[in-house]
């Protein structure tokens, strides 16, 4: 293909794709990546992703199943009633489809996202955009395998050692929060931003949940999974990526006193 059809092709894809266009403080998505950003920005972004409530509430929810056989418990339960997807089979082949689902739908709003209407404007800051979302989404699953072969928890159904963590669990999560952070640029009204999230956090706890139907996970191994993939790509988009930084509107503060320290939470509303 000649470099003047390529650059037609991109110039269609921009125009047509949704993604031309800037966010709205006139910079393009993707344009601001960095390698640097910087100590300050990093340790913010951690902090964020950390006490995130989708990470927090997965993050304790893996601690409180593995207390008292709980998760073995509900494990069972879960494989003989498979109260959701009516069969082992059938949960097995819905996580494979939902997790390639959530992937696609990232790739999908991260093309939708404004880069300029300039095609090969347009190819540079999808590039460099989907770069930190490929390193974010590569870094939470190879996290993921490492535990798998570093922990070596025999699955349910005694397969294999690698049940802790989830990695279609991770995987989803993954893809669904850098969807959601994709859909925050994207011009779109409240009411369809909030439900197009609520859809894809939807899809990702079917997939964790097909996960322990499908007799491959305990709950703890899911929960797990969810807080690695939600976290690490939290984290790494927001630190690199270069967007306007959003306030997370929980927080938790230190603060010393004669006898120890004071700690305080807070939620804005």
């Amino acid at each position: 293909m000649s470099r003047t059809r390529y650059e037609l092709l991109i110039t269609l894809l921009a125009l047509f794709g949704t993604g031309c266009g800037t966010l709205q403080n006139g910079h393009l998505w993707g344009k601001d990546a960095t390698l640097f950003p910087g100590l300050d920005r990093v340790g913010r972004s951690a902090v964020h992703a950390a006490l995130d409530p989708v990470t927090l509430v997965f993050a304790v929810g893996a601690l409180v199943f593995v207390a008292d056989d709980f998760d073995r418990k509900v494990s069972h339960w879960a494989t003989e009633k498979t109260p959701v997807f009516g069969s082992q089979r059938t949960a097995n082949d819905v996580s494979d489809i939902l997790m390639w689902s959530l992937g696609g739908c990232n790739i999908a709003t991260a093309l939708a996202t404004p880069s300029g209407g300039e095609a090969w404007e347009w190819v540079e800051s999808k590039a460099e955009g989907i770069a930190v979302e490929g390193a974010a989404f590569a870094m939470a699953v190879g996290t993921t395998e490492v535990l798998k072969h570093t922990v070596r928890r025999m699955r349910p159904n005694q397969t294999s050692e690698l049940s802790f963590p989830s990695g279609h669990a991770t995987a989803g999560f993954a893809a669904a929060t850098l969807t959601s952070k994709n859909l925050d640029s994207l011009s779109l009204s409240g009411g369809l931003r909030i439900g197009l999230k609520a859809m894809t956090y939807s899809a990702s706890v079917a997939t964790a949940w097909a996960r322990v139907e499908a007799d491959k996970h305990y709950p703890s191994d899911v929960l797990a999974g969810a807080a690695i993939g939600h976290f690490l790509t939290a984290f790494i988009h927001d630190s690199f990526l270069g967007l306007p930084e959003n306030t997370t509107p929980f927080h938790l503060e230190f603060a010393p006193v004669k006898k120890g320290f004071l700690l305080s939470a807070g939620w804005a509303f």
